[in-house]
């Protein structure tokens, strides 16, 4: 037998060695602290001590054999904080990096930061004016970006820094900014390839347009709005809300005739810019007009507009007549193009009226289109409005509404890259996570339209772009200097470049082009050839405007994928599924989770916001009202640990994932749990005057107990292992939380307190199977909470690459399954009849076999201990006493039944009854629900045999249940 002296002995000639552990080797205990242990988890505590949490496993130095596992980090914009998507998108890549790193892989992970254009000077523009009442232009270009750059300076500084708070592992001495010298350099050679190769140019065509900002915007910077009826809008630079959600009649006169044609439109105002009227040719009310051309007068221009007939226009809408405007509407822009039509433009960058229109010359837009109405009754050419539904479309930056303006800009063609990008996913280059998102990814890349690039904005990438005069002739190209350029001009012009005029471009590129080269230029690029990235990992939302440009321009550039495989996360809601905004005031930063907000706190941000001119007075009100009905209890201090955990313990592939922050506390205290499971566990070494140094598990005598626990963390460490591969983290995360909660420290932990307590010889073997499962489980747990699991793992023994393989016992878990389902049963009726310890309990067990007999007769004292009971007596089938000699009687599963004595008489009372009919009812609704299953059509042909076997003995242990309940009444 192993007594503890003999323990003592191999102990002290073991130590400092390697020691054979679980058939792995591992150095010596890492349980070296003398510092005691806390009495209980304080997060701000253990954080603050750990600032950066060391990677538990990570490997001490590169191997020439090592393998090496690369990413970047999506660049947060340096608009401001951290909001709760950036903590699960970091949360997620730190994870997996820190997994990496424990199977031996040499990790590199790069952060950065993004200069984010056009937000960064919006938020930078209302700053300025709320504090010095100035705009960007009455301060001048040089002077803005000055202010630009201190804002993006102090907002990089606070994104590091909470990065870091976050626990993320990242490699800092490789820290970017996507405007630093290198990223600059690296999108100047790009946009030099691309022109050079035809591939970017520059032409007139319809842009997204922004009238407060005056520039293109982008797709992604689109906020498509649904108006159903009629409704005020708020539009910047009006005093009045603007109405929407109405198509209005106006009637063009036919020349030649007293007839007029009626038209539907919901943009009375961009009538002074009408090229033609439009109709099907298969609609019958308009066939008249086939038989010969027909003109129509403009009302404001005097000029004669054909009527043309094209199948794109839609009968359904209004009268099925429409007016062209192909200067400010992307149908008309197409339509135009099919029929050979001019384009007038209507409104200027800032949207007022053109000068060309001297009635409403310089009248911003929504004004205009009040005067024209008014204009077009006076001469009976107004027929009126009625309610429409419609799509309005808003910038997210300005909260304008958008102007679709003909202007000349920078293009990519995309449709080569495109198809590239599709053939990478084809052939299985580049996977998908999940899967799902393929179809939309063949779906967009094939209707891939050219990229507009150029942004009138001045924070940004300067376009490398070159336009070189002489007398009348000109020509643009793209060069990295004025130099380069005049040289590159005198070759196409052929003349001495001495004469050659040239100015760049005054325009930025749209941020997503630095983006879209980051898996490049992080590493280096074009300086450097690069490897494709193991793994891109970011939200679905930019699956297409980021992930598939970075396809398109990294296969372009280097003819190899940029990453071989994209995860792609859920968009983070509030815990009733709403997206976070501002005017719900249900917007959660990370930095509230882990120390706690009160709601004065809450309150006093937004106000701050509003101070700095971010959120504008009623955006403020909005956000006051919602984070007080949101939160009216301010958010309790959870700490990063638990933060992240309960991050990974939604599936990240959903679509959306609705954060329930009230789940951060919980897991707070959950983590307490394992804590004081750690010091019960120090307690006990010390209790047996045992060091936990070089411990070797198969020296000791393993009882049930131990060799159960020992399986289940043999199951949880395959959960976690299948979890990490399939980027199914939420599977892990509820595998540890099952194993720690309700196996480790809810029973195990519970049957180990007698033989500790005593002394006895299995108190040796608890203690070393304690510190296993301790030391592995934080191993385990150690990617989602590094700060908990390096502060615990200091005080336990370092188990090194231990695998409890060995260990795995089904049919013991089984049993022992069955003897918790009593236990559980027995507690809960002790419960609902409130029988405590002070009525000295003593259980009556009647098993229903001998094989139930044999099983609680083994497990007996573990019941008693369980069950918080005085007293277990086991009751044969022969026995004298029977369940109906007691007044408290209840079946514990289909294997027994049990009575309780006590030391006082409780009498049999309705509520017993009560307990045991709703037990009944509940035994046979399940029965209903898989008999019903059985034999419902396909069953034979879809379920397995084992499905098969085990409804059918599911099936005999309810009616087997049902019929001792019965038996009881």
């Amino acid at each position: 037998m192993f007594t503890i002296q003999r323990l003592r002995i191999y102990l002290s000639l073991q130590k400092g060695q390697l020691i054979k552990f679980g058939g792995r080797f591992c150095h010596g205990s890492s349980a070296t602290i003398k510092t005691p242990l806390a009495a209980g988890y304080k997060p701000k505590d253990v954080e603050s001590e750990i600032l950066m949490p060391t990677p538990t496993g990570a490997p001490a130095a590169h191997r020439e054999d090592q393998m090496t596992f690369r990413m970047i980090l999506p660049p947060p914009n340096v608009t401001g904080y951290l909001h709760l998507g950036h903590a699960l998108m970091s949360t997620i890549q730190d994870v997996i990096c820190r997994r990496k790193r424990q199977e031996g892989y040499q990790v590199t992970w790069v952060p950065g930061t993004d200069h984010a254009g056009i937000a960064t000077q919006v938020v930078v523009e209302k700053k300025l004016f709320k504090e010095k009442q100035q705009t960007r232009h009455q301060i001048g270009r040089t002077a803005f970006l000055e202010e630009v750059a201190k804002w993006k300076n102090e907002k990089e500084n606070n994104i590091t820094h909470e990065l870091k708070r976050l626990g993320c592992s990242l490699d800092w001495e490789k820290e970017y900014f996507t405007m630093d010298e290198q990223r600059a350099n690296a999108v100047t050679e790009a946009f030099i390839h691309f022109f050079d190769e035809g591939i970017i140019r520059r032409q007139n065509s319809l842009v997204n347009w922004s009238c407060v900002l005056e520039s293109a915007i982008s797709d992604i910077e689109v906020d498509n709005h649904e108006i159903i009826a009629p409704t005020g809008i708020r539009v910047p630079g009006y005093n009045k809300p603007i109405i929407f959600g109405e198509i209005h009649d106006i009637s063009y006169k036919i020349k030649g005739t007293d007839r007029t044609i009626v038209v539907s439109t919901t943009r009375p105002e961009t009538i002074l810019g009408d090229v033609a009227i439009a109709v099907h040719p298969e609609d019958t009310r308009y066939t008249e007009f086939r038989e010969t051309p027909t003109w129509v007068v403009h009302p404001f221009r005097n000029e004669l507009l054909p009527i043309v007939f094209d199948e794109s226009v839609d009968r359904e809408f209004g009268t099925g007549a429409v007016k062209i405007t192909p200067a400010h509407d992307k149908h008309d822009f197409e339509l135009a193009k099919r029929h050979s039509l001019p384009s007038v433009q209507v409104f200027t960058e800032k949207g007022t009226v053109v000068e060309r229109f001297q009635q409403f010359s310089n009248e911003p837009r929504f004004i205009a289109r009040a005067n024209i109405i008014k204009a077009l009754k006076t001469v009976g050419l107004y027929n009126g409005a009625r309610p429409h539904k419609m799509q309005l479309p808003i910038c997210s930056r300005s909260n304008d509404v958008i102007e679709y303006m003909l202007r000349p800009q920078w293009f990519i063609d995309c449709k080569i890259m495109a198809q590239q990008a599709i053939t990478a996913v084809e052939t299985g280059q580049i996977r998908l996570h999940p899967e799902n998102f393929t179809s939309d990814w063949f779906r967009w890349l094939k209707d891939c339209k050219e990229w507009c690039i150029s942004r009138q904005i001045w924070w940004g990438h300067r376009i490398p772009a070159y336009l070189c005069k002489v007398d009348e002739n000109s020509t643009w190209v793209a060069a990295r200097s004025k130099d380069e350029a005049a040289s590159k001009a005198a070759g196409i012009l052929k003349l001495d470049k001495k004469r050659i005029e040239v100015s760049q471009d005054k325009d930025v590129l749209d941020t997503w082009f630095s983006a879209s080269l980051l898996p490049l230029s992080a590493y280096g690029w074009p300086n450097k050839k690069c490897t494709s990235l193991n793994l891109m990992e970011t939200g679905h939302d930019i699956l297409f405007f980021w992930v598939a440009r970075m396809v398109m321009m990294g296969m372009k550039l280097t003819g190899k994928v940029p990453f071989t495989d994209v995860l792609l996360n859920g968009i983070v809601c509030d815990v009733h599924g709403r997206k976070m905004s501002k005017s719900l005031g249900n917007v959660i930063l990370p930095d509230q989770v882990i120390y706690g907000s009160t709601l004065e706190q809450l309150s006093s941000e937004i106000q701050k916001a509003y101070s700095i001119g971010t959120l504008s007075k009623g955006e403020m009100e909005k956000s006051l009202r919602g984070v007080q009905q949101t939160f009216p209890n301010g958010i309790p201090e959870c700490g990063t640990d638990a933060l992240r955990f309960t991050l990974c313990s939604y599936n990240i592939k959903s679509h959306y994932i609705n954060f329930d922050v009230s789940e951060c506390h919980t897991n707070k205290l959950f983590f307490n749990k394992i804590w004081q499971a750690t010091r019960y566990t120090i307690s006990a070494f010390e209790k047996l005057d045992i060091s936990m140094n070089g411990v070797n598990i198969q020296e000791v005598q393993l009882t049930d107990f131990d060799r159960w626990i020992l399986s289940r963390l043999s199951d949880t460490q395959r959960i976690c292992d299948e979890g990490f591969e399939k980027y199914n983290f939420h599977f892990a995360v509820n595998a540890l939380k099952t194993f720690f909660y309700k196996n480790f420290c809810d029973v195990y932990l519970e049957t180990t307190k007698l033989n500790i307590g005593k002394g006895n010889e299995s108190a040796i073997s608890h203690c070393v199977v304690l510190s296993t499962c301790l030391s592995l489980g934080l191993q385990l747990m150690s990617p989602f909470t590094p700060f908990l699991s390096q502060k615990l793992l200091k005080y336990l023994p370092n188990i090194g690459n231990f695998s409890c393989d060995q260990y795995s016992d089904k049919a013991l878990e089984l049993e022992i399954e069955d003897v918790l389902d009593i236990c559980a049963a027995i507690r809960q009726f002790k419960s609902q009849n409130k029988i405590a310890r002070k009525h000295e309990p003593i259980i009556h067990l009647f098993p229903k076999s001998p094989e139930a007999f044999k099983l609680v007769e083994r497990f007996k004292d573990h019941i008693q201990t369980l069950c918080l009971a005085n007293g277990i007596v086991i009751n044969s089938t022969t026995s004298e006493k029977r369940e109906k000699d007691f007044n408290l009687v209840s079946t514990a599963s289909h294997l027994c039944s049990f009575a309780i004595f006590t030391n006082q008489i409780l009498q049999k009372n309705d509520k017993v009854d009560a307990v045991n009919t709703k037990k009944l009812a509940k035994l046979q609704s399940n029965l209903q629900k898989l008999l019903k299953t059985i034999s419902s059509d396909g069953y034979q042909k879809s379920a397995s045999k084992e499905i098969q076997r085990k409804h059918l003995e599911k099936i005999k242990e309810i009616e087997s249940e049902i019929n001792s309940i019965s038996d009881l009444k």
